[in-house]
C-alpha cells in the first residue's frame, strides 16, 4: 500500500501559501454555498455539505459565515448563482492541469484562465485532454510525530481506506471520495492530528521537471491559483524534493 507521494507535498505547500494570500475563506464558503444548493442545507443527508463544513471548521472559518453560505445556497438570502465547470490543459514541459473554478460568469473565467495559460508558456486545451490521468479521492495527511508507523497502518486497515503512503515527513490517506466526510470524522473521533485532508484530484502518472524549468511550471499554477473564479488547481509535476521546495517555496 505505501509509496512516495510527491503530488501531495506540493499541494500541502500551495495550501499553506493560499492562506497566507487571504482567499481560503472565500474559497470554502463558496463551496458549501454550491455543495447546500446542489444536495440541500442538511449536512446529515449532504455528504458534500458535511464534507465541506468540516473543512471550513478544519480552517477556522467562522460559523456565522458558514450558516450565511448555507443561507445562499438554500436560497433564503440572495447571492450569485454559481455553476462548476473543469478546465484542462498544460503547462511547459508537458505538465498535465486540470483547473476546478466557480463561476457566474462563464465568458469572464475562461478568458482569464486562456490568458494565464498564454502568459505563462502553456496551453488551455479540450476536455478530456488531460482528465483521463487524473482521478478523484478523498486525501488525508496525518502528523507522523503522532503516531508510529505500525499505529498508522492499524488505523488504515480500521477504517478501511483505498491507499496509504508513509513518508519520513508525512504519513497519508486515500480514500473514496464518497466515503471522505465518514473517514474525516472518524478520525477527528479519535483524536488523530490531521495535518490536511481534501478531495482531491489524484494524477495517475507523474510528469519530472527539471530543476531549471520548474519556476515557469510553478508560475503558472500560481497564477491560475490566484484567479478569484478558481477553487483548485491540480497537476501532475514531479521533481526532486529539493528541487520542490526551491520552486514551490
Amino acid at each position: 500500500m505505501a509509496g512516495h507521494s510527491k503530488w501531495a507535498n506540493i499541494k500541502r505547500r500551495k495550501g499553506a501559501q493560499d492562506a497566507k494570500r487571504g482567499k481560503l475563506f472565500t474559497k470554502l464558503l463558496r463551496e458549501v454555498t454550491v455543495a447546500t444548493k446542489q444536495g440541500g442545507g442538511d449536512p446529515g443527508g449532504n455528504p458534500r455539505l458535511r464534507a465541506a463544513i468540516q473543512e471550513c471548521k478544519g480552517n477556522n472559518v467562522p460559523n456565522d459565515k458558514i450558516d450565511k453560505a448555507i443561507a445562499k445556497g438554500s436560497g433564503d438570502l440572495e447571492g450569485a448563482n454559481y455553476e462548476e465547470i473543469v478546465y484542462e490543459g498544460y503547462a511547459p514541459s508537458g505538465v498535465a492541469v486540470m483547473i476546478e473554478a466557480m463561476t457566474d460568469n462563464r465568458n469572464r473565467t475562461v478568458g482569464e484562465i486562456r490568458h494565464v495559460f498564454g502568459k505563462y508558456g502553456g496551453n488551455l486545451g479540450e476536455n478530456g485532454c488531460v482528465g483521463y490521468l487524473f482521478e478523484k479521492r478523498g486525501y488525508f495527511q496525518v502528523d507522523p510525530e503522532s503516531m508510529g508507523e505500525d499505529d498508522f497502518m492499524e488505523l488504515a486497515l480500521e477504517l478501511e481506506v483505498d491507499d496509504v503512503t508513509i513518508e519520513d515527513d508525512s504519513y497519508e490517506l486515500f480514500t473514496d471520495p464518497g466515503q471522505y466526510a465518514d473517514i474525516r470524522q472518524a478520525l477527528e473521533d479519535r483524536e488523530v492530528k490531521v495535518e490536511s485532508g481534501q478531495l482531491a484530484m489524484v494524477p495517475s502518472t507523474s510528469v519530472e521537471v527539471e530543476g531549471d524549468k520548474l519556476p515557469k511550471v510553478f508560475r503558472l499554477l500560481e497564477a491560475l491559483e490566484d484567479l478569484d473564479d478558481v477553487q483548485n488547481v491540480w497537476s501532475n509535476v514531479a521533481a526532486d524534493e529539493a528541487l520542490l521546495e526551491a520552486a514551490a517555496g
